[in-house]
């Protein structure tokens, strides 16, 4: 269909623009009528059959650029196209209301004026068309706010991070419920994602297909939302996962610190999958008893290290020889590191 349509825009031309040569070049150095007959009837044809053989090279040309002008949309959120196209609208406006006083003050001149006026009257056109799209999409932010249509689901939406998905516990948190909103998960998250996936260690191949088997199992618990909105920056995914939640107003979901970290500097905010474990895990007071089963020996000599069922590391006084036993033990302290919680026990007498 749009090669149809060019050949019928490019032959159009090609025989209007042949009979203007005719008229004006070849009528007036052709004497004889018959041969001038020829020439009104061959040189419009000539012009259209030229205009039809130019329709293959000037379609490529126009898919080639429409498919980078359709790129350039797909990485522009909502926001930039709404204040693109209101501050484009405005320029033209602008640009309508000064052509008056420029015709006003140049015509004057004459024919040669009226020129002036119209190559500047286009010139004006196209600076105040560009400076009014480019300011209007660097106001995103407001726009998008203005533009946006709240979730169907209802919420907060939550970006999902790398290595929140490989890290798999996100599964038992949506299928609690406690994450409410819709899911949003990034195409440059997906990508890389992959990537780890077809990674030639083998370590982080398992952690890529893990993730990409996390994400089967989150669609069928909750509506996953692919997000294709992209950044032309030369920062890491880390950065490109901060722009795109301030931008949507969503909560990142994370497990990465340096990524919490730089996403609090920059007012998103964050949902961080380890604070929330910590979080949960129980209280235990001096003088609880518990049983662990020892599994290692501590750094002092005399102690023995277990763990509880959420990954707790509990030290018991006076316990290397009840390595590889299970035994009842009583709290004595709790000590809160940056890798987790400790408790400190002895053995129930």
């Amino acid at each position: 269909m749009l090669r149809v349509v060019f050949a019928a825009i490019f032959g159009t031309t090609g025989f209007l623009l042949g009979r203007e040569a005719y008229d004006r070049a070849i009528s007036i150095h052709v004497a004889s009528q018959l041969w001038q007959f020829v020439a009104v009837v061959v040189t419009p044809v000539i012009g259209a059959v030229l205009g039809v053989l130019a329709v293959p090279t000037a379609q490529r040309v126009f898919e080639r650029e429409l498919v980078a002008v359709e790129r350039a949309v797909d990485r522009m959120a909502p926001g930039e196209l709404v204040g693109g196209a209101i501050g484009l609208t405005s320029g033209l406006v602008i640009a309508f209301l000064a052509k008056s006083v420029l015709f006003e003050f140049i015509t004057f001149a004459g024919r040669a004026g009226g020129y002036i006026a119209i190559v500047i009257y286009i010139v004006v056109s196209l600076f105040a068309a560009y400076l009014g799209a480019r300011v209007g999409a660097k106001q995103r932010v407001g726009a998008g706010r203005i533009a946006s249509v709240a979730p169907a689901t209802g919420g907060t939406p939550k970006l999902l991070d790398t290595s929140v998905i490989i890290d798999g516990r996100i599964l038992d948190i949506v299928r609690s419920g406690f994450l409410d909103g819709p899911l949003l998960l990034p195409r440059f998250v997906l990508r890389e994602l992959q990537n780890i996936a077809d990674s030639s260690d083998a370590m982080r191949r398992t952690r890529g297909r893990r993730g990409l088997d996390v994400l089967t199992k989150l669609q069928v618990l909750s509506p996953l939302e692919i997000i294709e909105r992209d950044f032309d920056t030369t920062g890491e995914v880390d950065a490109k996962l901060v722009l795109l939640a301030r931008e949507r107003g969503a909560k990142l979901v994370t497990n990465d610190f340096n990524l919490n970290r730089v996403a609090s500097v920059e007012g998103v905010a964050v949902l961080n999958i380890n604070e929330l474990a910590n979080a949960v895990k129980p209280v235990l007071l001096p003088g609880e008893e518990l049983r662990v089963a020892l599994i290692k020996e501590g750094k002092e000599p005399h102690q023995g290290v277990g763990y509880l069922d959420d990954g707790t590391m509990i030290v018991v006084e006076n316990a290397r020889r009840q390595v590889g036993e299970t035994v009842d033990v009583a709290v004595t302290s709790a000590l809160q590191t940056a890798a987790g919680r400790m408790i400190f026990a002895r053995l129930k007498r």
